[in-house]
């Protein structure tokens, strides 16, 4: 009930499109808001979005805005992140994780809960 699992990362040459899952309990959509995180190599893992547990709330950080979209498919027990005219700087491991509120900036600390990830690599 309180796991988490990515899927929908691969290998993208620049400038298309992915669609991330994270699948989860209902008990944790009900509760839970719902953030994405990616970590690149060598850097800090970054918060890049959250939606609240209602969907009323959205959190987006300024490095991915206008390109990234997260929704939910509540009935599918899922939340979708959405990345758009994918860049090689992309390149990262994304996770998923639950916190109880979707606060701005989207940080670690805020997130009990978290998948294992799924890769995703940008390159021709």
């Amino acid at each position: 009930q309180l796991q988490l699992v990515e899927s929908g990362g691969g290998l993208v040459q620049p400038g298309g499109t992915l669609r991330l899952s994270c699948a989860a309990s209902r008990f944790i959509l009900d509760y839970y808001a719902i953030g994405w995180f990616r970590q690149a190599p060598g850097k800090e893992r970054e918060g890049v979005s959250c939606l609240s547990s209602r969907g009323g709330s959205t959190n987006y950080a300024d490095s991915v805005k206008g390109r990234f979209t997260i929704s939910r498919e509540k009935a599918e027990n899922t939340v979708t992140l959405r990345i758009d005219s994918l860049k090689p700087e992309d390149t990262a491991v994304y996770y998923c994780a639950a916190a109880p509120v979707c606060r701005n900036p989207v940080q670690v600390p805020d997130y009990r809960y978290w998948g294992q990830g799924t890769q995703v690599t940008v390159s021709s």
